[in-house]
């Protein structure tokens, strides 16, 4: 059995697309075995909903009068600063970027109750945002001072454009110390009094695809509430870490680079987040077709949250000195479970992204399949993987000290 990217496209416009989320089709593949499922179903929907710090966006806020060239200069939304290095009315807001007034961590734990995430939310929501600029003033560009207001629908364009988001697995957080930890990881209690995660495990995107082979440049997604791409391999990609017998990573192994029209997108997929003694991010929600083209690839998408394995690590010590030494390993079923065993210890867990909203997702995506409304896009170039062909160099892992 196999299947092409546009023998599914086909009958996604006809209506007849047999479509199911990667919760779905556990219980499908169960049910009718593998091979008949692989030959009824057509894509498999995944999704995730969680902070993901290397994110931004783009804008081009068009000309004043008399012109103004903001590059060079300092300009500020809502009092966050925007890089303004790029051209003459062109801004990058990233999400953790705070304001300059902001105490950050000189009263620990700082709250970072604003910061670009919240801009970003607060933009795609249809608020007005206040835009101070100052700049040294050409001849072509001789206005030196620009305040004004700016709305989503004014803007020439508004692009997300995010580095590093949908990681495939990622450490589970504890704390060793004798003291409370404030990480990106959120809150950790002293004496392992607790641990954190960061997945939406089997309905997680580059879960269930392990090797990405359906995932490249250009495969169309989910993002943000509307339609985005994958651009680009995201930065730490590194598909070179340790593996379970089905392929799935034990930590932090790819990412995405995506990208997609802000203005098509929803607050309730981006949310600017506030993490206590850390700083502020924002929330996103994306979610992954995965075209149903082989056997193979149908029975990656059936990993359940017992077969997924995040490792633990001290955020105390161990992950701030760079020092592989994990606490231990655990399940993605253990985690939800609510408690974990570590060192002998009954460890309460907790997790940073929204299981609810990641179904959600799917179920959005699979919808939008269903009807009509998504046809997949077939990559351009693949991600690289070590079943790929590609080369991949790994992460440096010596530090860049001078």
């Amino acid at each position: 059995m196999a299947k092409t990217i546009e023998e599914i496209n086909q009958k996604i416009k006809k209506g007849e697309a047999v479509v199911f989320t990667a919760e779905e089709i556990i219980g499908v593949v169960k049910e009718k075995g593998l091979k008949e499922a692989a030959a009824e179903v057509d894509v498999v929907t995944t999704g995730t909903f969680g902070p993901m710090c290397s994110s931004g966006a783009y804008f081009n806020i068009g000309h004043s009068k008399p012109r103004i060239k903001l590059g060079g200069g300092r300009s500020y939304l809502n009092d966050v600063p925007a890089y303004t290095g790029l051209a003459a009315v062109d801004l990058f807001l990233g999400a953790t970027a705070t304001p300059d007034d902001d105490p950050r961590n000189k009263i620990h734990p700082g709250e970072f109750n604003y910061g670009g995430g919240h801009v970003i939310e607060e933009l795609v929501a249809g608020k007005d945002v206040r835009l101070e600029a100052t700049a040294y003033g050409t001849d072509c560009y001789p206005r030196k001072k620009l305040e004004t207001w700016i709305n989503i629908k004014d803007l020439n364009e508004a692009v997300l454009f995010n580095v590093r988001n949908a990681y495939q697995n990622y450490n589970v957080a504890v704390n060793l110390s004798n003291k409370t930890i404030y990480t990106y990881m959120g809150v950790l209690k002293p004496n392992l009094g607790n641990a954190t995660y960061c997945s939406a495990g089997q309905l997680s995107p580059l879960l269930n695809d392990p090797y990405y082979k359906t995932i490249g440049i250009a495969t169309k997604i989910f993002l943000g509430g509307g339609v985005g791409y994958v651009a680009w391999q995201g930065t730490q990609f590194n598909p070179t870490v340790a593996r379970s017998e089905n392929g799935v990573p034990k930590g932090g192994a790819g990412t995405l680079a995506v990208i997609g029209d802000l203005k098509q997108m929803s607050p309730r997929f981006l949310v600017g987040t506030s993490m206590l003694g850390y700083g502020p991010t924002l929330t996103v929600g994306i979610g992954v077709p995965i075209p149903i083209l082989s056997e193979e690839i149908l029975k990656y998408t059936t990993v359940t949250d017992d077969q997924i394995i995040g490792t633990v690590i001290d955020y105390s010590d161990a992950y701030p000195n760079r020092r592989n030494e994990p606490v231990g390993e655990v399940t993605y079923a253990q985690l939800k479970s609510g408690k974990i065993t570590l060192q002998g210890k009954k460890v309460p867990t907790a997790s940073l992204s929204s299981y609810p909203r990641a179904v959600e997702i799917a179920n959005t995506l699979k919808d939008w399949i269903k009807t009509g409304k998504f046809e997949l896009t077939q990559p351009v170039a693949y991600l690289p993987g070590p079943e790929t062909g590609l080369t991949f160099k790994p992460l440096n892992e010596r530090p860049i000290e001078r």
